[in-house]
């Protein structure tokens, strides 16, 4: 029963198959930066149960979370590289192999094994390439063309450094998940390479006030992504508590039941980054006084909230980074006050929806939203506020930050 209450946001959504995901065995292929990490731990808050790992490295801190996000998780560890076909032992009886390496040999060898049983191959990884770094996914199964494989084939053949970047590393576990749990559940994968790439990006070169908006789903992640990037200066503001239908995506509260979300987010992160962030237990309102901060991050799910945001943000010109996430589909949209333009609440049509909202209520009593809550889902919510923080680090390097749309029942998947 705890286990369906912990799940039931995503078993809201028309067609889940969760019992497809609780008895795959998944397979991962790693190398010694956090990227099968991070899939692992939010494969874990979706609900998988049996995970087998070949890797030089795991990091501590996110594996101990998936343990305590999913106490059923079975992990298996092997540590060390996939460099030789004897290690297929070690995958048998897997339903999909996530490649998230970064050398050529355990490409091949994962692809030469997909073609020769038939299993499914997902690989993902970011990238930096001629002044362009990015994120890159694929599912190789059996019949398919193989000149989309030589895009997604590391340029090293052995493992060697490469390039990593925890903010892309947020977005291309989320994008693997998704097409992982599209395999197990019998539906469509990408027929092409997902992809997101821009121009590098220089580390900051101050340290950022920041407010983020929501302490829920997308402020878990919006936290994380903002930890990786090195800032140190974060508010959460959020009034509400943390319940039990929130676990299967807000990855920072695994046992915060009844604990305000705001403060104990702000906790964790200090700890897991040894930085400064705080907590605010607070509703944002048109009187949030938001002076101190250099930019804000909306993470809220409230039509009438993000408005508020939208502006306040415009009346004391400050940069808004503004996030939407629905079960299969998000946007991320950017106000930059000395670009102008529309504000997300403007953007994004929801004055006229709010408005449209109250009369309906006073028409036909509670609004139907009220009543039944929305599907919600790891996978997009990571890859939205993934998007939200590569966004605002675009916009400190001199870049434009275009809005950003991921639809996953899309073959494009990433507009931008």
């Amino acid at each position: 029963m705890l286990l369906k209450q912990r799940l039931d946001r995503q078993l809201r959504i028309e067609g889940w198959d969760q019992r497809a995901l609780a008895e795959a065995k998944i397979g991962i292929v790693g190398d010694d930066d956090p990227l099968g990490s991070l899939y692992v731990m939010s494969a874990s808050a979706l609900g998988v149960n049996n995970i087998i790992v070949i890797a030089p490295r795991l990091d501590g801190k996110l594996c101990e979370m998936a343990l305590k996000i999913n106490p059923a998780l079975n992990m298996v560890y092997v540590e060390g590289y996939y460099t030789h076909p004897v290690l297929d032992d070690v995958f048998v009886g897997c339903d999909v192999i996530v490649d998230v390496s970064n050398y050529a040999l355990a490409n091949k060898l994962l692809l030469e094994k997909g073609f020769r049983e038939g299993v499914p191959i997902v690989r993902g990884f970011c990238y930096e390439r001629d002044g362009e770094q990015g994120v890159k996914s694929f599912t190789y199964m059996r019949g398919r063309e193989w000149q989309e494989c030589e895009e997604i084939l590391s340029p090293e053949n052995l493992p060697v450094d490469h390039f990593d970047d925890g903010v892309l590393d947020i977005i291309a576990a989320g994008i693997v998940l998704d097409e992982t749990k599209n395999i197990l559940m019998g539906r469509d994968v990408s027929e092409e390479v997902i992809q997101y790439r821009r121009k590098s990006v220089r580390s900051a070169a101050f340290d950022p006030a920041i407010g983020v908006i929501g302490a829920g789903a997308l402020g878990n992640f919006v936290g994380l992504a903002l930890g990786y990037t090195g800032f140190r200066r974060m508010t959460f503001i959020d009034p509400d508590v943390v319940e039990i239908t929130n676990l299967n995506r807000q990855v920072f509260v695994y046992d915060a039941i009844g604990l305000s979300k705001a403060e104990i987010l702000a906790e964790r992160l200090n700890d897991f980054f040894d930085i400064e962030a705080q907590g605010r237990v607070a509703s944002f309102t048109k009187a949030t006084d938001i002076s101190r901060y250099d930019v804000i991050f909306d993470c809220t799910d409230n039509f009438e909230a993000r408005i508020a945001i939208s502006d306040k943000c415009k009346e004391a010109s400050k940069v808004l980074i503004s996030g939407g996430t629905g079960a299969d589909a998000g946007q991320v949209v950017v106000y930059h006050p000395e670009a102008g333009g529309a504000t997300p609440a403007e953007m994004l049509g929801l004055y006229d929806i709010v408005a449209k909202r109250q009369i309906d209520t006073n028409v036909g009593g509670r609004a139907a939203c009220v009543e039944q809550p929305d599907p919600s889902v790891i996978m997009v919510n990571q890859i939205i506020a993934g998007f939200m923080v590569d966004s605002y680090r675009r916009l400190l390097d001199g870049q434009e930050a275009p809005n950003t749309f991921y639809d996953s029942t899309s073959d494009m998947r990433i507009v931008v």
